[in-house]
């Protein structure tokens, strides 16, 4: 019955805004991006959801522990937890070498994402041949920023960083730079469901990383141990496909 009460709060927390009071009493605090969709995302009724979202649910019904999840950003969910804010971050982290020499400490991977380059409709751009001269958005503290920087001498471009998703793609749409990075899902989505006039550059895609969720404090890796343990359990019983399938149609 305990358990099952557990659960039950988890479920009912999702997406709620809850005081600093209410999350006293539960076991973890998560914080999240406000606008990665398909992983996180508010709906149309205010409800926030998405593939990380529900594969945190999944995961806390599975081992029994509830939760807060709050959709702070992508740099204050950072610094929210660096701070002792929140316990962990579940946002579309990429697992790289580079974070976890920084103090980060990710799960398993959950799902693996390129990074690759959108333009606008019907843009002659074709390739980062194209971008010398001009300027691209990529959102800041990311794996699309670090792969935009990583050619931007090259190609000679320069890089101008943007607080969410939705504001690189409107730079694009604005004119204000030539293209945008960010993650291949993430764009394909926005492209998809709001209809925004961009497309994806092919051949542009880096070779990717799993996303994670993180940690910043040793002390919390409880919160690791059960995710691990969680998501294995929903790979196993069809719980996580089913969560791929109704994002993503995979």
């Amino acid at each position: 019955m305990k358990k099952m009460f557990a659960v039950l709060l988890a479920v009912l927390m999702l997406g709620l805004g809850l005081s600093a009071a209410s999350a006293d009493s539960v076991d973890y605090t998560i914080g999240t991006d406000t606008a990665f969709r398909p992983f996180e995302y508010t709906d149309e009724t205010g409800t926030l959801v998405g593939i990380d979202v529900e594969i945190l649910a999944a995961v806390a019904a599975d081992q029994g522990f509830t939760y807060t999840i709050e959709p702070l950003g992508w740099d204050a969910s950072i610094a929210a937890c660096q701070a002792g804010q929140k316990d962990g971050l579940i946002a579309g982290a990429s697992i790289t070498e580079e974070r976890k020499a920084s103090g980060w400490i990710f799960s398993d991977g959950y799902y693996n994402a390129t990074q690759s380059m959108a333009v606008s409709q019907g843009s002659d751009i074709t390739g980062f041949d194209g971008l010398k001269g001009k300027s691209v958005a990529v959102k800041t503290g990311t794996e699309s920023n670090r792969y935009a920087a990583s050619l931007a001498e090259t190609y000679g471009f320069t890089v101008i960083t943007f607080e969410s998703s939705p504001d690189i793609y409107q730079a694009v749409i604005s004119g204000q730079c030539a293209g945008c990075f960010d993650d291949t899902p993430i764009m394909a989505d926005y492209i998809k469901s709001s209809q925004i006039p961009l497309q994806l550059v092919p051949g542009t895609e880096n070779e990717g990383a799993d996303y994670g969720m993180a940690i910043f404090d040793a002390s919390k890796q409880d919160l690791i141990d059960k995710f691990n343990a969680g998501l294995k359990n929903i790979r196993e019983n069809g719980k996580y496909d089913e969560i791929l399938a109704k994002y993503l149609g995979e």
